[in-house]
């Protein structure tokens, strides 16, 4: 009997150690490949890096924009700018002008 008793009681503690060392290794896993570990963060600091760069891109282009808009403004009319808007609505071409006509994709 007591060779029983001290078998289970190192039974008992293996199994603790194992439940344990499970337990463990569940969560380092989880902090590693989970949703909020730490490969999901080097993926969302790419990401950033990316948004970032298309951020500043489309920041380029809408100032490009406004610049375009503000020659049209009807305080200070650029003369070109409306001469080339005025154009390409009317499909209209000066005689002096030189066209090139590409082909329809």
């Amino acid at each position: 009997m007591v060779t029983r008793s001290r078998l289970k009681s190192i039974l008992a503690g293996i199994a603790l150690y194992a439940i344990a060392a499970a337990v463990i290794g569940y969560f380092g896993v989880n902090a590693y490949t989970g949703r909020y570990g730490l490969t999901a963060q080097q993926e969302l600091d790419q990401e950033i890096t990316a948004l970032t760069a298309e951020l500043v891109q489309l920041r380029q282009q809408r100032a490009e924009a406004e610049q375009r808009v503000s020659l049209l403004r009807s305080d200070r009319i650029d003369p070109d700018m409306l001469d080339e808007r005025v154009r390409y609505q009317l499909d209209f071409a000066n005689p002096a002008d030189l066209v090139r006509m590409l082909p329809q994709r």
